[in-house]
């Protein structure tokens, strides 16, 4: 068997880049970092002392790219003829809806005398107050009150002919005064 020896190496006589590439290869050190796969644990010890030139993607000719381009050009155009035309499947319901109600609304009054009354109600974004807006008028209304007597009602509002408000909060003076005087809604205690 032969000895092992220790060579040192005479930095004295490196003097070009040559010279410390031959080093490398003498001790078996790869200085052609592109013959290393990366799953080679000396590749990255070698990716830390080397350039590692980037490599591009190929690129794509003038013909590809307007491919692509024409291709997305067209898929726009089938997503935009689509959604005009579930936008017109739309409006033509809608009108046929909105002329439908307006020739049963003449029916109506053809059989009655008179166009048919709507009350719509809508919140104020109070949970206990609601806008009624009916033919007569447009009037808030709060939760304070019911059709119905309880137990907590202090009073009604009593509106011609037959109907009656139980409040459970009596109103100020003013308040009743003006509902009087301008809806014909007469306050009547009951406390």
């Amino acid at each position: 068997m032969t000895e092992r020896k220790d060579y040192v190496i005479d930095t004295s006589k490196i003097k070009t880049l040559k010279d410390v590439r031959n080093i490398f290869e003498c001790l078996g050190i790869i200085c052609d970092i592109s013959i290393l796969e990366e799953n080679d644990p000396r590749y990255e010890l070698a990716k830390e002392y080397f350039v590692i030139p980037y490599v591009e993607e190929p690129r794509k000719s003038l013909e590809e790219h307007s491919q692509e381009l024409n291709t997305k050009i067209d898929k726009l155009i089938e997503d935009t003829k689509t959604k005009f035309y579930g936008s017109k499947i739309y409006a033509d319901s809608k009108y046929e809806k909105k002329f439908d109600k307006i020739f049963d609304n003449f029916e109506y009054a053809k059989k009655t005398g008179a166009f048919p009354q709507y009350l719509s109600v809508a919140t104020s974004g109070d949970a206990n107050s609601y806008l009624v807006m009916g033919n007569s008028g447009v009037e808030w209304m709060t939760s304070w009150f019911n059709l119905n007597a309880s137990e907590n009602s202090v009073g009604y509002y009593y509106i011609e002919p037959s109907l009656k408000l139980y409040m459970n909060k009596t109103p100020n003076m003013i308040v009743r005064f003006f509902m009087n005087k301008l809806l014909n809604f007469r306050w009547i205690g009951v406390k």
